[in-house]
């Protein structure tokens, strides 16, 4: 019997399979109130791998970008925005990730969130928040991603060959025969396009479809938006090009040392007490820390957020005099080759 107070998932439908009403799974009871698990981190970590083998779905913690992802965060964050579905309806998933602090070489921070909250955390928070009882339900928002649950979307893809340097003496050919049109599938989505998967007879392409064209120089393409462009070999040059902007500072010792955030003061001074108390559960300080921020109040990360700031007018201030030093050295070593 359920309470007089429960509240109903939103706009969530309840999930059918091909399978019978005897093996149709339903969600269990709650193990612990909605209120418990976001203010105890280690209730909502004994809950969640609870709910999931009692469900008998796989769990296992995502990384991105070569850290554990805080599902706790994410939890925290998306339920206190009203839900998946209400998340998902006002668009909300850039403002959840811009919690996490990224790296900048970390894309598709929206499109992995959703995904990783939807098989992970959904069902987690129709019980826990709203709830819910009876049948799993399913979202009603669609998503497009490789889940059991969902089937991909059909895209119709236009592929053009690469270019070649006509001139007016070998013009290019018709449009038929340098393009042509194939139907592939959405593998995925995130802010600019889409990851498509394109199969042309034998050969299977993975690109990215760009929403919006780049600026570069003419082709013998009708409609450049809608080509497959090869996303593997940009990230192999944004890597070679942020080693060439660090080795000044490997090669120069005098080198002012870079500013730190007030987040990063944070973290070193909670750290250090941590490591103190528990040296031997190193790998659950950033989820630890990480929640400790989440929970200061607006007075107290000022605190911190001022020590950054400070820290920053320092860097700037020590980069200032390291350049002015630079160029009195250059200046002095022209004046002696002169005379």
């Amino acid at each position: 019997m359920s309470s007089g107070n429960e509240s109903t998932p939103s706009q969530a439908t309840i999930e059918t399979t091909a399978t019978s009403p005897a093996k149709m799974k339903e969600y269990p009871e709650p193990l612990a109130s909605h209120e418990d698990v976001v203010k105890d981190l280690s209730l909502f970590w004994d809950t969640l791998r609870r709910f999931h083998s009692i469900l008998s779905t796989k769990f296992m913690i995502p990384v991105i970008g070569g850290k554990e992802l805080d599902l706790h965060v994410l939890y925290v964050e998306v339920t206190r925005r009203g839900g998946y579905e209400k998340v998902v309806a006002e668009k909300k998933w850039r403002e959840v990730g811009g919690v996490f602090r990224f790296s900048a070489t970390t894309t598709s921070a929206s499109f992995v969130l959703r995904k990783h909250y939807l098989n992970l955390l959904f069902h987690y928070e129709q019980v826990h928040l709203f709830n819910a009882r009876g049948p799993l339900l399913h979202p009603t928002a669609t998503f497009h991603a490789k889940d059991p649950s969902t089937s991909k979307e059909m895209a119709l893809v236009e592929y053009t060959p690469p270019s070649i340097g006509y001139t007016s003496s070998y013009p290019p050919p018709c449009q038929g025969s340098s393009s042509f049109t194939a139907i592939g599938t959405i593998e995925g989505k995130f802010d600019c396009g889409y990851l498509v998967k394109v199969k042309l007879g034998s050969e299977i392409l993975n690109g990215v479809l760009y929403h919006s064209a780049q600026p570069g120089p003419p082709s013998p393409v009708a409609d450049p938006n809608a080509a497959v462009i090869p996303y593997v070999e940009t990230g192999k040059r944004r890597r070679r090009s942020g080693k060439r902007r660090r080795s000044r500072r490997r090669e120069d010792p005098n080198y002012p040392k870079p500013n730190r955030s007030g987040y990063n003061f944070f973290f070193a001074e909670k750290h250090c007490k941590l490591k103190s108390l528990y040296p031997n559960k190193e790998r659950e300080f950033t989820k630890i820390i990480g929640e400790s921020w989440s929970n200061l109040s607006a007075e107290e990360r000022m605190v911190y957020q001022k020590i950054g700031l400070e820290d920053k007018e320092r860097y700037q201030r020590e980069l200032n005099e390291y350049r002015e030093k630079l160029r009195l050295t250059a200046a002095d070593e022209t004046n002696a080759r002169v005379f």
